[in-house]
């Protein structure tokens, strides 16, 4: 019985896989975030599948965020974080710590819940989605500061609603402890997270580089180990994991790294695969006839949140920033979010903090409502304000060296552009390359060239490289580019 029942649960991951990939095929068509469907896929399921499981759906949740944000770190490139820090910064901290006041305040009076419990709501749903936002954003071209500011601050403000989430539940239940000693504990947190992120990311990059593994699969596995590392080492050290695995992901993905498609694209696959599990946690967590009873007031601080809360976050956190009225109304509605409430939400259920089922049920209708309102309609925003930049453009290929056995050789990817004028029109065989060095295949207009020696470098070409390891650095400077992952 016990086996069958194994089988039966195995079966039912397995399906419910298969549905979360193809709910993003329906989604592109319907023109509605994916996330949408897989809570309805979770509500659907409840019907036939009672689980009320928190703490099992916080240490799924924990393990999910870890990914996602690694990913997000990964995909974050410091040469354009640098240029908007300070924005992004602002608004993961200050924004988030104003959104959360501003929730608390109205869930005060429409939950009539107690301050405490109204601004643990209002931490709990503060942060903005990484997922969402790169899913949401990555069909259109938006200017790149204002996608650069979003993705940076997605990343970076899961951390400081962790920070005050748990901050406030244990203020909840430790009525005696002091201001000071909260906001110490918080700047604790941060300095931790940080450190241990820096720490780790450097010591997966000498890894990732140094350590020769018998198959390019356990790169990626290696990877994601010493992320799930970093989290642990920095929450035993009651430092922030969530920072210092975002922390770490940033260092990671701008480092010069062997094998780097491969470790992306497990990673971005895996971060889905998390991000379609939470969700359809999240419709089977609810109850509907329990929805029923919060319906409205979930509607008005999901609305609150959207129209008011953000909004004033956005204008207060970016005041001498150069960004213009239309930039910050789109800063403030592309705000989505995700996963994150979701698991923070698990936590006052956890810890028995009172109205904890109401608390997570209006979690519920505010992601709900911020995944098929604003997901939908931030791309038709940024095109009706006039924030697009054109079509945008993907390298439809990308080449990587396989082996199977230990290799000292690496592929190089490098983009042509005005940067490169020196080369342009000239000639492969004519590139100072170095010795024993070969260029492999040329992406243009999306279609592969063979590299002959009589073909001319253009604008926008991709041109790959294969090379021993360690002369990266070689190539660099033949093509003028400068990689910086310094912070």
């Amino acid at each position: 019985m016990t086996c069958l029942l194994t089988d039966f649960i195995i079966f039912l991951l397995g399906l419910l896989l298969i549905i979360g990939v193809l709910t993003t095929k329906f989604s592109s068509w319907l023109g509605v975030p994916s996330l949408v469907f897989y809570i309805l896929v979770g509500m659907i399921l409840s019907k036939f599948i009672y689980y009320d499981n928190a703490f099992l759906t916080q240490i799924v949740g924990i393990f999910a965020l870890i990914i996602i944000l690694f990913e997000g770190g990964m995909n974050t490139k410091w040469n354009t974080l640098k240029k908007v820090l300070v924005p992004a910064s602002s608004l993961a901290t200050f924004g988030v710590l104003i959104t959360a006041i501003c929730v608390g305040i109205f869930a005060k009076y429409i939950l009539h819940v107690s301050w405490a419990e109204g601004f643990l709501l209002g931490a709990i749903v503060s942060s903005t989605d990484a997922a969402a936002i790169f899913a949401t954003l990555g069909s259109v071209n938006v200017k790149r500061r204002l996608s650069a500011t979003l993705e940076a601050e997605s990343g970076m403000n899961d951390p400081m609603a962790v920070i005050l989430t748990l901050s406030l539940i244990t203020f909840i239940q430790q009525p005696e402890l002091t201001i000071s000693h909260t906001f110490l504990s918080f700047i604790w947190q941060i300095v931790i997270g940080i450190l241990v992120g820096l720490g780790l990311g450097k010591l997966t990059v000498w890894c990732l580089n140094k350590i020769n593994l018998d198959s390019s699969g356990l790169y990626p596995t290696l990877s994601l180990s010493f992320a799930i590392l970093s989290y642990s080492i920095a929450a035993l050290l009651k430092g922030s994991g969530f920072l210092s695995v975002y922390i770490m992901g940033v260092f990671v993905g701008n480092a010069q790294l062997v094998y780097r498609h491969s470790i992306f694209r497990f990673n971005e696959g895996l971060a889905w695969m998390m991000q379609i599990f939470m969700f359809i946690l999240l419709g089977l967590l609810v109850f509907p006839n329990e929805l029923v009873k919060v319906a409205w007031e979930g509607v008005a601080l999901a609305i609150l949140l959207i129209v008011v809360a953000r909004p004033i976050s956005v204008m207060i956190s970016t005041i001498n920033m150069n960004f213009s009225i239309k930039e910050k109304l789109f800063l403030s509605w592309a705000g989505l979010k995700g996963a994150v409430p979701i698991v923070l939400a698990t936590y006052p259920l956890i810890s028995n903090i009172e109205n904890s089922q109401l608390i997570f049920n209006i979690v519920f209708f505010i992601v709900l409502i911020s995944a098929l309102i604003q997901g939908s309609t931030t791309p038709f925003l940024a095109k009706h304000l006039g924030l697009l930049l054109g079509e945008k453009r993907e390298v439809a290929h990308s080449l990587e060296l396989m082996s199977t056995t230990k290799a000292n050789k690496e592929i190089v990817e490098v983009h042509i552009s005005n940067k490169q004028s020196h080369l342009l029109n000239m000639t492969i065989s004519q590139l100072p390359l170095p010795k024993d060095c070969l260029i492999t295949a040329i992406i243009r207009n999306d279609k592969i060239i063979t590299p002959k020696g009589n073909v001319r470098l253009r604008e926008n070409d991709v041109v790959y490289i294969l090379i021993e390891k360690g002369r990266r650095s070689e190539i660099y400077k033949i093509f003028s580019i400068t990689e910086d992952t310094s912070f």
